[in-house]
């Protein structure tokens, strides 16, 4: 019994991770699946989310100025309406940039963020993090088993509510605005449709999904340190939209639960075949080895495991602005 309560409690909290990757790539998602952001500073809003709602709803610290002790809701909700507002601003900066460029400023604001992180000590506690963030229902259900199956509940409705609030968007006359602007944006423009705009709108919704996503994250974990939004978080989130497939978010959210199942167990392995002096070498391997999945889902399947489904068994048309 106790050997499957442990099973039971890896599981949920597997999923939980799993789930708030899924509600960050479906942001990505709209940004490069189907408009053709470039985005390589996920981390960053991710961040910013992350921070937003700790600083919120954390209880007030003698070394840090923020700490007010909000409701946790009041701090998610902040945490996704902060982000967007920061995706709007960095958004009507460089979103007039293209693809390469575009994603060397990305990834730059991203570094900017994580080093303001680190160095604002008085605001974010430097490198030492913010620590004791609330966790919602904690006082009923306390650290344990109930809790991580309570979160893992909530975090799947808001996942639920993300991914239907996007297929409806999917549907509509917006999404194949922004499907026409990635393929021809020339085309786009000529029939009187303005580009950037819609390209900045996305930027922005995806930007605001990320953010919730690291709240999220903030207060399962319930502390968060500079060091858990590097590059690294990118890459992983970027490996995820690509095995699932660019374009469609069932793909995103099937590509989320694959990686980190990947990297989960890739991880697992290192920790029990890798002498425990040469463990550091071995976490450094963890990303080669994913970096050889995106290299044989490129080969094998380009499009990603399902990587424009809806496009390419409906046969819908993506310049279609009606």
């Amino acid at each position: 019994m106790q050997m499957v309560l442990g099973w039971v409690s890896y599981a949920s909290f597997f999923l939980v991770f799993a789930t708030i990757f899924s509600i960050i790539t479906l942001g990505l998602n709209l940004q490069w699946g189907f408009t053709g952001l470039f985005n390589v500073g996920v981390a960053g809003f991710v961040a910013i989310g992350a921070y937003t709602s700790a600083l919120l709803t954390a209880p007030k610290a003698a070394d840090r100025w923020a700490g007010l002790g909000w409701p946790v809701a009041v701090g998610m909700i902040a945490a996704t309406l902060v982000t967007g507002l920061a995706g709007l601003l960095v958004g009507a900066t460089v979103l007039r940039l293209r693809r390469d460029y575009l994603a060397i400023t990305t990834f730059g604001i991203a570094v900017a963020i994580q080093t303001v992180a680190n160095n604002a000590t008085p605001l974010t506690g430097g490198p030492f993090g913010v620590q004791f963030i609330p966790k919602p229902m904690q006082v009923w259900l306390g650290t344990g088993l109930p809790w991580t199956l309570a979160y893992l509940a909530l975090a799947l409705a808001l996942l639920g509510l993300v991914y239907v609030g996007l297929e409806k968007l999917v549907d509509s006359p917006w999404v194949r605005v922004l499907r026409a602007i990635r393929e021809d944006e020339e085309t786009a423009s000529s029939v009187g449709k303005r580009a950037f705009l819609f390209r900045l709108q996305s930027f922005v919704i995806g930007s605001m999904l990320m953010g919730l996503g690291g709240a999220l994250y903030a207060h399962f974990v319930g502390f968060i340190a500079p060091e858990d939004f590097l590059a690294i978080l990118t890459f992983q989130l970027w490996a995820m939209l690509i095995v699932g497939g660019a374009g469609n978010n069932r793909g995103a959210i099937a590509g989320a639960f694959l990686v980190w199942g990947f990297w989960t167990a890739s991880g697992g392995v290192m920790r029990g075949w890798v002498p425990q002096a040469e463990q550091a070498r071995a976490a450094a391997l963890q990303v080669v080895l994913i970096g050889v999945l995106i290299a044989a889902m490129l080969v094998l399947r380009p499009r990603g495991l399902f990587g424009n489904f809806r496009e390419r068994v409906l046969g819908r048309e993506t310049n279609s602005f009606d």
